[in-house]
């Protein structure tokens, strides 16, 4: 059994969510401790539990200690299996998130999910980041996976819906060279009257397109909905920004916060940004290969220390253009 201290690194739910994912991948009963004892409000919170039931489902795994404010847990899995689960996190808890440590144990065998929470949420990545960016770079690499985003959910109440269905696959080795050049945006609203994500757009546009070219995708989602809020995610190529709005925030501001989030990654050298390398580690953990991102951040590291407790070597070393590369 692997004790693994829940406070090193990032020290957060990250490393909770990666190392039950790895548990089931590696068939390696898990013990984590100190859960994110250096946190405000230490201990497991409701979003954690949800992602850690999502990857249970997926292998009939025994747990211990999965409670609100738990600060130990036992993830002892069973053999990978095909599932249909539906997870209701009860708070606006990040769905990405849980999607983010179900996706590479469900491509082993095939499954769908449906998770109800929060589909934007405060400093984690979009519903659309998923959508427009994870999942575009799996699919290029051989994963069969459907997406379906039912309701947005905006904090505090929450009440998105998104459903993700996969087939069994094992994906080529990982290569950004392998992914379809793309740009484009996703301008989202609850609740509000549709000037709010159209100026978002507006204004993300104007400020993208004279260093990108013209996006190739744009999207107003206007909805009605649990919750109100609104969000914009952009993209070119294989970097992203996104900026959430708020009661009192212009929407022209919540626009070039995006658009300012996405023009620093491209100004940096690296074929992804620092967000989707740290998604992608296990996969090239998994499956080989190699990529350079702009940098490597405390939560990349956090999954590379992880990846290297179960047995799984992921390189990094500075890129001859000046990113980071890792490879397996």
């Amino acid at each position: 059994m692997l004790e693994i201290d829940g406070s090193k690194l990032e020290g957060g739910g990250q490393l909770v969510r990666t190392a039950v994912a790895l548990a089931a991948l590696t068939g390696e009963e898990a013990t984590i401790t100190r859960v994110r004892a250096g946190r405000e409000t230490p201990g497991l919170r409701p979003q954690h539990l949800a992602a850690v039931r999502a990857v249970a489902g997926c292998c009939g795994a025994r747990v211990e200690g999965l409670a609100v404010g738990s600060d130990r847990l036992v993830f002892s899995p069973g053999p990978i299996r095909r599932a249909e689960q539906r997870i209701e996190i009860g708070t606006a808890g990040g769905i990405a998130l849980v999607l983010q440590a179900w996706l590479p144990v469900a491509l082993e065998a095939g499954g769908a999910i449906t998770v109800v929470g929060g589909t934007e949420v405060p400093l984690g990545p979009t519903i659309d980041f998923v959508d427009r960016m994870l999942l575009r770079f799996l699919r290029a690499h051989g994963a069969r996976a459907s997406f379906d985003l039912r309701r947005r959910g905006y904090v505090p109440q929450g009440g998105g819906e998104v459903r993700v269905a996969v087939e069994p696959a094992r994906l080529e080795p990982i290569s950004a060279a392998r992914v379809p050049i793309a740009s484009g945006a996703v301008s989202a609203a609850a609740n509000l009257p549709r000037h709010v994500p159209e100026r978002q757009l507006d204004t993300m546009r104007r400020a993208i397109e004279p260093v990108t070219g013209p996006l190739g995708e744009t999207v107003v989602d206007l909805r009605e909905g649990p919750s109100t809020g609104s969000s914009i995610t952009c993209w070119a190529g294989l970097k992203a920004g996104s900026a959430l709005g708020r009661r009192g925030l212009p929407a022209e501001r919540v626009g070039r916060a995006a658009v300012d989030a996405l023009l620093a990654e491209h100004a940096l050298p690296g074929e992804v940004d620092r967000r989707l390398a740290d998604q992608l580690l296990v996969y090239l953990a998994r499956y080989g290969g190699s990529f350079t991102a702009t940098a490597c951040t405390r939560h990349t590291e956090t999954v590379r220390w992880l990846l290297g407790e179960f047995g799984l070597v992921v390189d990094r070393a500075p890129a001859a253009d000046g990113g980071e590369a890792f490879s397996a």
